[in-house]
């Protein structure tokens, strides 16, 4: 179904779309529910796998051969230890796959990341583990994995006390050039936020305090020497990691308050010298509404300045469906084989809004070119779809996941 006339609602039992064709469905045996990882392997067999991981228990993570991305097959599927554990995030490198875990609650485990050798899909073996669990600790949130030698992250740790409970996770930078042994080499968290610090405690968002905490931790090989860190209520961090010892603050752009925070994603577009930085929609209803996705001038890293949102549609349109509707993810530019690079068109997650691309050629005037919103899923505890992540491959296929049951929807861009 086309995008709906002037005037007209949406409803949650349809399929809108434009300039994106649904090639397959898949609802992965019925644990539909995936997290926020995401990653393509070129197996040496001429396949490619793509592995999810879940939002919650009692799977661990998935594998999906998408060769033929009409008729996707899983591979593979994994357990969880427990209930209070979800892995969330991953990333593969190569036949490596890190694998984050966080906990419901503090000095609880497993909580870290571990490795695996996914050289056979079939048999994912474990590597090692790292661990971060402890006393102030849930583990970690999401890991960046590209070059096969470092795992940069968001976690807490078992010598960190924060000041504040939300404020839990931060940037850590864990070296893996020995798989076997990974051992920390630096680590990095927003003054005021731990115990002991000389900076004061931090003043709160009255209505919206996510926390003073990591979130996604991108490092590339263009410029390996900066970290870009969505740093939720903290907003968009960029640190100098020369020395991955000491990392430095390079620049602090905060926009919460007054705005409603939660800094997910700071996607550095090097060609042009801009940011792409994407909010994280956490309240159901459109309670937190705006989340959006801005446009930053970084010609002057140490100055950032927002130029532009993507354009969204009315918050009316979608909230009364029910869930999350706003932005979240970004598929992120990953420098490894199979991912698809553009400087030009940025497709994300929006939650109850589907997945959607834009064109950012102008970056003063984004403009919205293709959307897919799936009816939602019929085990769906929100009444609507949730998006919540997504992938594109170097076939400019789009790779897209639902949060709580609908699974992998597997998208063609027509344009």
């Amino acid at each position: 179904m086309a995008q709906p006339l002037p005037g007209m609602k949406p409803r949650p039992d349809q399929a809108l779309s434009l300039n994106m064709k649904l090639l397959s469905h898949h609802e992965l045996q019925g644990f539909g529910g995936i997290g926020e990882g995401m990653g393509m392997q070129l197996a040496r067999d001429g396949r490619r796998i793509l592995w999810l991981a879940h939002e919650s228990a009692p799977k661990n993570f998935t594998a999906v051969d998408v060769t033929d991305p009409k008729n996707p097959r899983v591979v593979v599927q994994t357990e969880l230890p427990h209930a209070k554990v979800r892995s969330n995030s991953l990333d593969v490198v190569g036949d490596i796959m890190a694998v984050a875990y966080q906990t419901s609650a503090v000095n609880a485990k497993p909580a870290g990341f571990d490795l695996f050798d996914i050289s056979k899909p079939e048999n994912p073996k474990l590597i090692s583990h790292f661990d971060a669990s402890g006393a102030h600790s849930r583990g970690v949130h999401a890991v960046w994995f590209v070059d096969g030698e470092y795992v940069h992250m968001a976690s807490g740790a078992p010598d960190f006390q924060p000041t504040n409970p939300a404020d839990d996770q931060f940037y850590r930078i864990v070296d893996v050039r020995k798989p076997a042994k990974p051992e920390e080499v630096g680590r990095w968290w927003l003054p005021g936020t731990r115990v002991g610090d000389s900076t004061p405690p931090l003043a709160r968002h009255p209505k919206f305090d996510s926390g003073y905490r990591a979130h996604n931790t991108n490092v590339f090989p263009q410029r390996p020497d900066r970290a870009y860190v969505g740093y939720i209520s903290g907003g968009a961090v960029i640190l100098d990691i020369a020395d991955k010892s000491r990392p430095k603050l390079i620049s602090h752009w905060r926009y919460s308050p007054p705005y409603t925070g939660f800094t997910h994603t700071v996607l550095p577009l090097f060609e042009r010298e801009l940011l792409i930085v994407s909010d994280e929609c956490v309240q159901p209803d459109g309670k937190d509404w705006p989340k959006l996705v801005w446009v930053v001038d970084a010609r002057v890293e140490s100055n950032p300045v927002p130029i532009s949102t993507f354009p969204m549609p009315p918050v009316e349109t979608f909230t009364k469906n029910g869930g999350r509707f706003g932005a979240h993810n970004l598929h992120e530019n990953l420098p490894v084989p199979g991912s698809w690079k553009s400087e030009d068109v940025i497709v994300g997650t929006f939650f109850g809004g589907g997945v959607r691309a834009f064109d950012v050629s102008n970056p003063y005037q984004p403009q919205e070119i293709a959307y897919f919103v799936p009816p939602a899923p019929k085990l769906s505890r929100v009444g609507s779809i949730q998006l919540n992540d997504v992938y594109v491959d170097d076939r400019r296929l789009v790779y897209t996941v639902d949060r709580f049951a609908g699974g992998l929807y597997v998208l063609e861009m027509t344009i």
